[in-house]
């Protein structure tokens, strides 16, 4: 397992060295911040002072020092002036958000442009500097996505001159780049994002071609780029853990020299550990040529666990941009998390890291979280750190009362600094009696900035639960805000629903939909189940075929009358697809749902009609696209 150095002999008998950041400044960076593994289980040697054949540089503190008894933040400082390829400021760590693309690509995670334009106005206050708005070559709607992003969000300029760059992906080939560019030129500062594998197995097996072919195709296609009037490329060498060295600087040298801004290092398939990914990182910083006029940055995916570790180790190498989701969602087992790395360079950044910090808003982290995991419709595991539900529970009773006495005994985090507020902690107890202005307080408290017709409809959506509990906890308020505001535009909104069921005979459900013309839709059918049966009545309605691939149901608070959350996965039986990035294949389109109710079978018909919406309204959203290209054509 990834252990951090605190053997006093391995910092004082270490020499010394510098590491230069994405400058000619050189950040001082203490060896305690460097994660190592034991020789039992690696031939690795402690990843620093990496060695290399020219020009090592890591600057690092001789002694280890006492952390903190909790996290201490320093003042923050204001974020660096954005050029593409350098940052004034040798300490400040970019941070890219690739949510709205690799985050997209887990099983299930399909969003619409409505919902990608949500989150993309959410990352915004969050302050991440990039995001990776999509992969515009992949389908006419990701397409439409991106420029949509691009002209709204891309365009956003706070006052303090802050407005994220807005990226679109594309592979390495005229068509995919051309597209990029057309879907992201709109936004104040535009990326192009190309990429090719570089190692021996994919160049052999996917791409089937030599070095030297590989080399030229880079470096055509990022001069390419910049030949359309962008003037921030960035370059991933796919699968970069696994390629040689010295063709990794060869590649890299050359798109350098044609253009490209920041150069990617992925760990595509999650192979390495911190010390090799770091090392990783310091031998490119020392034998790239043109290195010095770029931004170094990590991709690093969670096959072994370690995105969050490899991240942080590149980051103390000297990589000035790091690559994450939020919660960590994405490809197989994910990636780097977001809120993971964020909160470590917070937490440690100044002590440890040599003073590294970012332009993150922290106490938008939970809100943000919350968000994508009510529209991609995968929820967090309880234990995550930082945002799971577990993060800021204690059940042990000696952890309870050291909580108790001090909180400081077993939070280094406080769930405050990520916009997390304790219920118990609460000065306003909502209730039946409560009303708006408490309602919109308390929502305000908890992260949710609500226009006035969403705050009419949760409120009486509340209104409606506290009539049935006692008290209303900040829970039942996040149930009722995902339910009644992260849900996709309406093409059917359920109205009414009826089952009768038990041991004496077969279930049935009557069902009442309205249209998005207001037309009222009713249909009955029977089953095994309530659940069974709504849905057949609901098929009935909606004549849309359909294969149900997830339910699952959880209560959101303890007790009999807690508020229950329906999640559902779909795939329709004339499946849309979409290009997949990587491997270029299409891929057949899932759609999730999510409801809440206090009703499980109501919550359940929530939760189906919301994943046929997404599903409609990108089948529809489809059909205009395509027949507008026709008209195109025929004109």
């Amino acid at each position: 397992m990834a252990t951090i150095c605190t053997d006093p002999k391995f910092y004082a008998t270490t020499p010394a060295t510098s590491i230069s950041a994405s400058g000619p400044s050189n950040p001082t960076i203490p060896h305690r911040s460097l994660l190592h593994f034991s020789p039992k289980l690696s031939s690795h040697p402690p990843p620093f002072p990496y060695a290399s054949t020219r020009k090592a540089t890591l600057s690092c503190s001789q002694q280890p020092q006492t952390p903190p008894i909790t996290a201490t933040y320093p003042t923050p400082k204001r974020r660096p002036e954005y050029i593409p390829n350098n940052i004034s400021d040798p300490s400040y760590v970019r941070i890219f958000d690739t949510t709205l693309r690799d985050g997209e690509q887990s099983p299930g995670a399909s969003l619409t442009s409505k919902e990608k334009l949500d989150i993309a106005r959410q990352l915004s206050k969050l302050g991440v500097d990039i995001i990776e708005a999509g992969f515009p070559a992949s389908s006419k709607d990701d397409f439409e996505a991106v420029k949509a992003i691009a002209k709204e969000v891309g365009n956003a300029v706070d006052k303090d001159g802050y407005v994220p760059v807005i990226c679109g992906l594309s592979r390495c080939n005229e068509k995919d780049i051309r597209t990029a560019w057309e879907a992201v030129k709109y936004a104040k500062r535009p990326r192009i994002h190309t990429f090719i594998a570089t190692s021996a197995i994919h160049m052999e097996y996917k791409l089937r071609k030599t070095k030297a072919e590989v080399v030229e195709i880079a470096r055509s296609m990022v001069k390419f780029a910049r030949s359309l009037g962008c003037e921030d490329v960035e370059f991933s060498p796919e699968d970069a853990g696994r390629s040689d060295r010295e063709f990794l600087y060869e590649i890299l040298g050359e798109v350098i020299r044609a253009g490209a801004t920041t150069l990617n290092i992925p760990d595509t398939v999650g192979i390495t550990v911190p010390s090799e990914f770091g090392k990783l990182i310091a031998d490119i910083k020392s034998n790239t040529p043109g290195i010095e006029n770029v931004i170094i940055s990590t991709h690093c995916q969670n096959d072994l666990g370690l995105s969050t570790a490899n991240t942080v180790a590149g980051a103390c190498a000297g990589a000035r941009q790091l690559e994450v989701t939020i919660n960590g969602i994405g490809e197989r087992a994910g990636n780097a998390s977001l809120e993971e790395v964020v909160m470590t360079l917070k937490c440690h950044g100044e002590v440890l890291f040599g003073g590294l910090y970012t332009g993150i808003n922290p106490r938008h982290i939970y809100i943000t979280s919350k968000m994508v995991e009510e529209y991609t419709g995968m929820h967090v595991q309880p234990h995550k750190a930082i945002v799971g539900a577990n993060a800021f529970a204690h059940e042990s009773g000696i952890h309870q009362d050291g909580m108790l006495k001090h909180k400081g005994t077993y939070e280094i985090i406080a769930p405050e600094d990520i916009g997390f507020e304790r219920s118990n902690e609460a000065g306003i107890v909502l209730g039946k009696l409560s009303g708006r202005h408490a309602l919109k307080k308390r929502l305000e408290e908890l992260g949710y900035e609500l226009d006035n017709e969403q705050l009419e409809g949760i409120f009486w959506r509340f209104k409606a639960v506290a009539d049935q509990k006692k008290r209303v906890t900040d829970a039942d308020l996040r149930a009722l805000v995902s339910d009644e505001v992260f849900q996709p535009e309406l093409v059917w909104k359920l109205q009414d629903l009826q089952v009768t069921c038990g041991t004496l005979g077969l279930s049935t459900a009557t069902v009442k939909l309205i249209d998005a013309n207001g037309r009222e839709h009713v249909a009955c059918s029977v089953g095994t189940g309530p659940v069974d049966s709504a849905y057949k009545a609901v098929d009935l309605i909606v004549k849309e075929p359909v294969t149900l691939l997830e339910y699952s149901m959880t209560a959101v608070t303890e007790g009999i009358d807690a508020i229950a959350t329906t999640r559902v996965l779909i795939r329709g039986d004339n499946s849309r697809t979409t290009t997949h990035a990587h491997t270029g294949e299409a891929v057949h389109r899932t759609f999730s749902g999510i409801g809440a109710g206090m009703d499980i079978v109501v919550s359940s018909v929530k939760a189906y009609v919301g994943a046929l919406n997404k599903m409609l309204g990108f089948k529809e959203k489809s059909r205009v696209n395509t027949a507008a290209e026709r008209t195109a054509i025929s004109s």
